[in-house]
């Protein structure tokens, strides 16, 4: 049997939960989340990063292939030390039962710098950026800086003599892209034949004119790090933590961590129904089962991880040992009642009552929704953006990870009822732009009547205040009347110099939902995801409309056929439409995609979706798959708005 060596990612995984390193690449447990480095680079833009950072290092020389081989990886790696001058990207480090490799290394004689790049963003000017004001390190930034802490702790004990200087290098939100089309100069392709899959369209950043990397020292803060002002786990140091680490990862023993509820709630190694039955194991009922001695019934009991933005959850599991909903008291969530609308803790409640007693009925403020309701405009207008955000501009003169709004879905609702998907925009067209001649096609779509308009959460609000200082900045000819349209239905946000409220301002569909509705089917998410299979279930006359063809009830669509059937049942309830669209990708399907790139983007919806684009924008492939990875996202985008209106046909409904 091979030695089991704790590389970096294993290393920040175990900073996650120790025990997660027993049950990590065993196939017998599920693992909601995908450990697959081109959907991670993918979803962020990180290969382009990583080419663009070795373009600083002109004279950089790849270790590449034999991924899994360690010993010959650290043996070439020492080759190339014994020069007195090198740049090595991907260097390896063996020592003990320790492995990483660094993405640039450079080293003039005992003098080395090791240089992490990551696919963030910075500000220069934050002063608290990677330390909080109170001295401790920012959340967001701890495993990047644990991260390296390990890879300077390997390599000086590979060579003690050195001196080894540590940065980040990351996209800097002060530089302007010095070319057009900058990320698509790495274009990504599976099999161009070397680690990463890129092809090259640069050789140097005189060719593009600079950079918009810039880098971080983090030398003090690694120190820190090494002292133990900055623990790593618990109360352990890092030299203590990779030590204890390392030898149950090597032994492949179980750390037996304890549970807690904000670990223990995001785990990935948990079991579905289906799952089980087919013989998957569960680390998270391994862990439950030994050391709060949970039987099989207790994993279907209703607990405090199904609650929807519970905050109490740590707190009441550490201090009371409460953890099911069943022992609950209203004094437990901070019971507090708001007039006229559901407050979070009512919710809250509401869905821990329902949840004991098994009444799966909805809790509908009427009068309030009703009242609500009489002020909407037809006919209403439903929309829904898709959008990106990457790394590398698409744009001479553009910053990092400046919005790029690329679809948008329009359905409508006049007053007789009828349904309409008005229109419909996408832009997949690699290295282009779409902002601006979005924001047209939006303006000429719901300029063709007055009506009220509704998003669904604050996303489609944010993004056209990001477009519109934008446009600020732009030389458009028509960037004026652009502004004053983005003005007219949307309010202003904290980013933006000016306030303001449209007259036309966008009504958010999810504040509704959160404000006058409840249903035990949608568990604890409010998502357009959960919440459109609950209202769907809750309605006969619903389900009796939409389990006929488009054609038959009169529905138009642009991109499913007449004889397309929304609703299909199984055993008495309704299978989420969501389940039924087609696939944005073979090999992956839509929750493992989110699961695992909110993670990374720090997004809760969309991630297929902008994973998506970002393979149309960096991924050299045949133009049937490019074509049908549109159609696919079409698909979605059109449901995401035609969701808003069943919603809305329900409230409709409720209300009389």
């Amino acid at each position: 049997m091979s030695q089991r060596l704790l590389t970096k990612s294993r290393f920040k995984q175990a900073l996650e939960c120790p025990n997660k390193l027993f049950y990590t690449k065993k196939r017998e447990y599920a693992n909601r989340k995908l450990e697959d480095p081109f959907l991670e680079a993918l979803a962020q833009g990180g290969f382009q990063v990583e080419e663009l950072a070795r373009l600083h290092y002109p004279d950089g020389i790849l270790i590449e292939d034999n991924d899994w081989n360690y010993d010959l990886l650290a043996r070439q790696t020492e080759e190339l030390l014994q020069r007195e001058n090198v740049v090595i990207f991907e260097a390896a480090f063996k020592f003990e039962n320790l492995f990483i490799r660094t993405d640039i290394l450079v080293k003039r004689g005992n003098d080395v710098q090791l240089i992490e790049v990551k696919a963030k963003s910075f500000d220069p000017a934050d002063e608290h950026l990677l330390v909080g004001k109170k001295g401790g390190l920012v959340a967001g930034w701890k495993p990047y800086l644990f991260d390296v802490a390990f890879q300077r702790y390997v390599i000086q004990k590979c060579h003690p003599d050195w001196k080894i200087r540590s940065y980040l290098m990351l996209a800097d939100k002060s530089k302007e892209a010095p070319v057009e089309g900058l990320n698509q100069l790495f274009r990504i392709n599976k099999t161009a034949g070397n680690r990463t899959g890129i092809t090259k369209k640069v050789n140097s950043l005189e060719e593009i004119g600079g950079s918009v990397l810039g880098t971080i020292n983090i030398d003090t803060i690694l120190d820190e790090i090494e002292t133990g002002k900055h623990l790593c786990y618990e109360d352990l140091d890092l030299q203590q933590s990779i030590k204890v680490f390392s030898e149950h990862y090597e032994t492949d023993k179980l750390f037996n961590s304890p549970v807690t509820y904000s670990t223990c709630k995001g785990c990935e190694f948990k079991a579905t129904e289906e799952e089980l039955a087919e013989g998957k194991k569960s680390g998270f009922r391994e862990c439950w089962s030994s050391q709060h001695r949970w039987s099989e019934s207790d994993f279907s009991r209703p607990s405090t991880f199904e609650v929807w933005d519970f905050r109490r959850g740590n707190s009441l599991l550490e201090k009371e040992n409460k953890i099911f909903l069943e022992d609950l008291t209203d004094d437990d969530i901070g019971y507090k009642p708001e007039a006229g609308k559901l407050s979070r803790t009512e919710r809250q409640w509401i869905q821990i009552e329902k949840a004991v007693t098994g009444d799966d009925s909805p809790v509908i403020l009427k009068e309030e929704l009703s009242e609500e309701m009489k002020s909407w405009k037809f006919p209403l207008n439903f929309i829904d953006f898709e959008t990106s955000a990457t790394a590398l501009p698409f744009n001479k003169g553009r910053r990092p990870y400046e919005q790029i709004a690329f679809q948008f879905s329009h359905h409508t609702v006049d007053e007789a009822g009828n349904i309409k998907h008005e229109s419909e925009y996408i832009n997949f067209e690699p290295g282009k732009f779409p902002n601006f001649e979005f924001v047209r096609e939006l303006k000429r779509s719901l300029s063709k009547n007055s009506g009220s308009i509704f998003r669904y959460a604050p996303h489609e609000n944010s993004i056209l205040n990001a477009i519109y200082q934008q446009l600020e900045e732009s030389g458009e000819p028509d960037k004026k009347e652009l502004q004053e349209f983005i003005k007219h239905i949307t309010q202003s946000t904290k980013s933006n110099a000016e306030t303001w409220c449209g007259e036309r301002n966008m009504i958010d569909l999810f504040r509704v939902v959160k404000d006058y509705y409840y249903s035990p089917h949608m568990g604890g998410s409010n998502s357009i995801k959960a919440v459109l299979p609950a209202v769907l279930n809750s309605s006969s006359q619903l389900q009796q409309k939409y389990s006929r063809s488009l054609g038959d009830i009169g529905l138009t669509s642009k991109n499913f056929e007449q004889d397309h059937v929304w609703l299909q049942m199984e055993e008495g309830k309704v299978v989420n439409p969501y389940k039924m669209l087609p696939p944005l990708f073979a090999d992956w399907n839509e929750e493992q995609i989110e699961e695992t790139v909110s993670g990374l983007t720090g997004i809760a919806d969309g991630g297929a979706a902008l994973t998506a684009y970002g393979k149309l924008q960096y991924t050299d492939m045949p133009e049937e798959e490019r074509l049908a990875i549109k159609q696919s996202l079409l698909k979605y985008c059109e449901l995401d708005t035609l969701a808003m209106v069943m919603i809305w046909e329900y409230f409709f409904e409720v209300i009389g």
